[in-house]
């Protein structure tokens, strides 16, 4: 298989994920569901998320089997795994910023369970790191894709992947800005959305 047809092949990959990821995260299906269907609807999403995008990283080890790794000068192995360790140290910092039994989705369940009422959407955060970026998860992820590349496969996970986000955060900035108005519109004017260049904006 020639290098562009493994593109080609992963391409389409990610293309059907994003295309599955966005569709179950839409407003539109999610609203269907209450009661007990609505308390898993995130956990289950998170199954069928997970799930697919390791047939997509299957998909990649497949197409790309065989390709010579890169032999990357000493300084950008050094600039590669720096921005892999920062990326990482990111996540960490970010992920107490998030309602993380929500982000699994027990949450929902344990609510359901106990009688609370369950939500179906997290509240607009502007706190801890989403005082400098929106979607400082992003920002991290976007450092440990393009900090792990070590040869054909990684590349083109980083560029796919890199598209895959951009657009996902267009559409989730969209959906963010029906459910929250002019709240929204004001942090997105304030805050950028992966790089801190306005230091802290909140």
């Amino acid at each position: 298989m020639s290098a562009v047809q493994a593109h080609l092949f992963y391409a389409f990959a990610w293309l059907g994920f994003g295309v599955v990821y966005s569709g179950l995260a839409g407003a539109r299906l999610k609203d269907r569901f209450t009661g007990a269907p609505h308390a898993a609807w995130r956990l289950a999403y998170n199954v069928v998320v997970a799930a697919q995008l390791g047939a997509v990283w299957l998909v990649g080890g497949v197409v790309f089997a065989g390709a010579q790794a890169y032999a990357p000068e000493p300084w950008a192995a050094a600039v590669l795994s720096a921005l892999y360790v920062a990326g990482w140290v990111l996540m960490i910092f970010a992920l107490p910023g998030y309602d993380l039994g929500r982000l699994a989705g027990t949450r929902q369940l344990r609510d359901h369970w106990r009688g609370a009422s369950v939500t179906k959407y997290e509240p607009l955060r502007r706190d801890g790191l989403h005082r400098f970026v929106r979607h400082p998860l992003y920002a991290a992820g976007f450092l440990i894709v393009w900090g792990r590349i070590g040869g054909p496969f990684e590349l083109a996970t980083a560029v796919w992947g890199t598209l895959y986000i951009v657009i996902g955060t267009a559409l989730e900035e969209r959906r963010l800005l029906n459910l929250c108005g002019a709240d929204y519109t004001v942090y997105r004017q304030r805050a950028p959305a992966y790089v801190p260049w306005k230091g802290r904006a909140l």
